[in-house]
């Protein structure tokens, strides 16, 4: 067996593709992903499970109905199960990472164009 550290940065700079995450690890039923953000997402939810936000570069907000969470470097936040909410980059490219179950879809309930296809060419 291999060990080997995950270069986040690394990982990162292997694409260009914005909202189209990456899986770079697995834990148990969990995916590691990496992802380049830029501008506003769409409104969505993900009813079964909770999404953690981890902001690597750049400045991210997330919004909700009920309020706004603004991260920066080295900060990350949890959003609850089935509570709305729409990631908005900062001025310029946002690089996060997400700690989600094991098929999770990036739009949630939203569906629509900005729906990434699954991809674990980085893992």
């Amino acid at each position: 067996m291999v060990h080997d550290a995950i270069d986040v940065a690394g990982k990162l700079a292997a694409f260009t593709e914005r909202w189209s995450p990456k899986v770079v690890a697995r834990l148990n039923d969990y995916e590691i992903k990496v992802v380049k953000l830029e501008g506003e997402f769409v409104w969505h939810k993900h009813d079964d499970t909770d999404e953690l936000f981890l902001v690597v570069a750049g400045d991210l907000t997330i919004r909700m109905r009920d309020g706004d969470v603004r991260l920066g470097p080295g900060q990350l936040f949890v959003v609850p199960k089935g509570v709305e909410h729409c990631p908005v980059a900062g001025s310029g490219e946002v690089h996060a990472l997400l700690v989600e179950p094991v098929g999770v879809v990036n739009t949630g309930d939203a569906g629509g164009p900005m729906t990434a296809g699954y991809d674990d060419s980085l893992s």
